[in-house]
């Protein structure tokens, strides 16, 4: 079991003491910062492009399970500005394939000790997931996915529509609807997590350990040399370093952990990905007395929701289905979300929509990750997350991590590497990560 790190727990002892929390809120002596704001160095171990959750759980473990601190996070934005502050912060490990399910649940188990491990509050929140079958060959997949999770060990099940009623009285479970609930897969573990504070523990654990945390620093280029293509770049090559808009920096590992953008940052290494980007909208309602305890998904709906603590409902739905770089919000999506919503729960009419936004997900043809070692030596990436990065932000850290720090790829990802794609060996994750959130 991972102990916080006692470097993490000096600085937060000199910074957060009850003396200083004291002191500061009778004076007006400022807070300190959270992470630092570093000199921007020439020269790194690793560099890690990407400043959410993935880019930094990568720089984190780097640090503290394998003692490499010699490494820059890059950011264009400020940390968290991507997908990582943008998603509907879901959490489970239900599944499809045998694979997924030892990843994801990796990934929980992690979330689960996160608070300890990081030493903040991450408001994680273990309430149920139900994945809604609404006609019979919707069920016979639950039934599928249920058994392949339990031979993972993973606590998953199929209950009836009087069981889904008992856990979720809000949903509608009559007979007499358009889309009938027939049962549900049922996750206890599943729940919800504060992405932003995800985020901030992260960024202030990999600080305190010595990693440089660049914001507003936007990476131009990839440096290679060796390759067969252009500036040295493509299969054969190897990585020297990155140039950003701050200036140039080497270094002979360099890590792709963006969202929306792995295919440009990926092509300017020489390296093709089997990618598309789509924006995926989501919604906020007015806050309201809690009254849904669980998060409830339908596939065939295309559509999910799950309450905060502070009343909120928070919705999504599947991915926009032309490939753009937009992210602003579509009236088309408020009526579709708002009409299949009401077939669920149509005792919410009178609630108001606050906001809607979108992100961006990159989508590969098996709905599975792309992770691992490239063509170009050096350079790797961890990208490819579709509609469910967040769930894995810390197995992907860990497992990123160790790849880069040990120079072989873990057992964990070893299926998602990009060399699946000409092998034709795809894990095919789309019944269970489509609109599965």
């Amino acid at each position: 079991m991972r102990q916080t790190s006692p470097v993490i727990k000096q600085r937060r002892a000199a910074k957060y003491s009850l003396g200083g929390l004291i002191r500061r809120g009778f004076s007006k002596e400022s807070w300190p910062r959270v992470w630092r704001e570093p000199e921007f160095g020439s020269h790194y171990d690793v560099v890690i492009i990407g400043g959410g959750v993935h880019g930094l759980a990568t720089a984190y473990y780097l640090a503290a399970n394998h003692g490499i601190t010699n490494v820059a996070v890059l950011e264009k934005g400020y940390l968290g500005s991507g997908g990582s502050g943008r998603n509907t912060a879901i959490v489970r490990s239900n599944y499809l394939t045998p694979e997924g399910v030892a990843f994801y649940d990796r990934s929980l188990t992690l979330y689960n000790s996160m608070a300890r491990d990081l030493n903040l509050n991450v408001m994680f929140s273990e309430r149920g997931h139900l994945t809604l079958a609404h006609t019979d060959s919707a069920l016979r997949t639950m039934h599928w996915r249920a058994e392949v999770n339990k031979l993972q060990g993973i606590n998953s099940s199929v209950i009836d529509p009087a069981e889904v009623k008992r856990l979720t009285p809000s949903l509608d479970v009559s007979e007499n609807v358009r889309y009938p609930i027939l049962g549900a897969l049922y996750h206890p573990p599943g729940g919800t997590i504060r992405h932003d504070a995800v985020v901030w523990g992260y960024a202030r654990a990999a600080d305190a350990y010595g990693v440089d945390l660049h914001q507003k620093t936007e990476v131009l280029d990839v440096l290679c040399t060796g390759g067969d293509g252009p500036e040295g770049k493509g299969p054969g090559g190897r990585v020297v370093g990155v140039r950003t808009s701050r200036g140039d920096i080497s270094a002979p590992l360099v890590v792709n952990c963006t969202a929306g953008w792995a295919s440009t940052i990926a092509s300017m290494a020489g390296v093709r990905l089997p990618i598309t980007t789509h924006p995926l909208q989501a919604a906020v309602t007015e806050p309201v007395k809690v009254f849904l305890p669980t998060v409830v998904v339908s596939g065939s709906l295309h559509v999910y929701v799950s309450q905060t603590d502070r009343g909120e409902l928070v919705f999504g739905a599947s991915v926009d289905p032309m490939a753009t770089y937009q992210m602003g919000g579509t009236l088309e999506f408020t009526e579709e979300l708002a009409s299949h919503v009401l077939e669920l729960m149509p005792g919410i009419g009178r609630m108001r929509l606050l906001r809607q936004w979108a992100g961006l997900c990159d989508m590969t043809p098996d709905y599975s990750p792309v992770m691992g070692p490239t063509p170009v030596e050096g350079f790797h990436v961890d990208v490819g997350w579709g509609t469910y990065g967040f769930k894995a932000g810390p197995v992907s850290g860990e497992q990123m991590a160790a790849c880069v720090a040990n120079g072989r790829v873990p057992e964990l990802i070893a299926p998602f590497g990009l060399e699946r794609f000409s092998r034709g060996d795809l894990v095919g994750e789309k019944g269970a990560a489509a609109v599965g959130h």
